[in-house]
């Protein structure tokens, strides 16, 4: 008995970080571990055992056939689990806020043994309340600024590209829970393209354009509410501008639309410091502009270049050299 609690626990304990994480979820996930999760503690991992115990003594080959039948029938289980209807549950991006929620309802259901444990369900329906209520994005820009996502009026995403980031567009279709494909011919519905760039509209009418050439700002600058550049655009520009300069500060961004204001959520916000993203590196500029000369500045003298001894060393020298 003991061990089909502990079947269901592991199956509703790792559903929210796996919709976390993976904007997933099994509905069925109880259900294969109680049929799976006995099999593994009382037949493959005792077989298992045994046949390491026998391996020196060569009896070891029919523990090993053993455990693999008791790994074929994880392998059937699972199979059988995930060809049943509605067996992949798709739940749009949330964060952290939520999550952290939802970890605290849990432990305390889990963790305190009087009446009180009930209100970690109100807390975990808090949490669950707040990941459904999470705001989508409007538009996404990766990095590159050669893919945009475009909410349009049916309410998912079209794609604007002018690269080949597949990975990108699957992930952003993960985390707004569509099942649609990378490769999904219906991505390009409402997209207009031409040689200088192309454009969306969003729900309200708003348009999105991605201009690849420096003739689309006069149009875009005047007509659309949101430009996405891969480079600098005039500074007088009316619209909302997403260029290289901002893009080497704040990397892929994601946008909502509330009145005529842009909501930005960058991917390093300021502060962000990791080891492979250090601060000071996602601070700095694209390029910095050259100092302007005062009257009195002088030009700085040009360095000599080092000379440099191509000669190699007589040890790194082979014979017939």
């Amino acid at each position: 008995m003991s061990l089909i609690f502990a079947s269901l626990l592991a199956g509703l304990a790792t559903t929210p970080y796996a919709a976390f994480h993976f904007h997933r979820m099994a509905p069925y996930g109880v259900l294969a571990n109680l049929l799976a999760m006995p099999v593994v503690s009382a037949w493959v991992m005792p077989a298992g055992m045994l046949a390491l115990l026998a391996m020196p003594f060569g009896f070891d080959d029919f523990f090993w056939r053993l455990m693999g039948d008791g790994l074929q029938w994880m392998i059937d289980v699972a199979l059988w689990v995930a060809s049943l209807p509605g067996a992949v549950g798709r739940v749009t991006a949330f964060g952290t806020g939520a999550l952290l929620v939802i970890t605290a309802g849990m432990l305390v259901v889990c963790l305190l043994r009087t009446p009180l444990r009930w209100i970690g369900a109100l807390i975990l329906a808090l949490g669950i309340v707040w990941a459904v209520r999470t705001p989508l994005p409007d538009v996404l820009v990766a990095q590159g600024a050669d893919l945009v996502g475009v909410r349009t009026a049916g309410g998912n995403f079209s794609i604007i590209k002018k690269g080949g980031d597949s990975f990108a567009v699957r992930e952003w279709l993960a985390a707004d829970a569509d099942p649609r494909t990378s490769g999904d011919p219906g991505l390009a519905q409402g997209v207009s393209c031409d040689e200088i760039g192309c454009i969306a509209r969003l729900a309200d009418g708003t348009i999105v354009s991605l201009a690849t050439a420096a003739e689309a700002y006069e149009d875009d600058c005047r007509l659309a509410g949101l430009i996405v550049t891969a480079h600098r655009a005039p500074p007088e520009c009316a619209a909302q501008v997403i260029d290289r300069t901002l893009r080497a500060r704040t990397g892929a961004l994601a946008l909502r639309r509330i009145g005529n204001i842009w909501e930005i959520t960058p991917a390093r916000p300021d502060g962000y410091d990791r080891p492979w993203a250090p601060r000071n590196a996602a601070e700095a500029p694209a390029a910095s502009p050259p100092a302007a000369a005062g009257a009195d500045a002088q030009p700085s003298p040009a360095k000599p270049a080092s000379k440099r001894d191509a000669t190699p060393r007589s040890e790194d020298l082979e014979p017939g050299d």
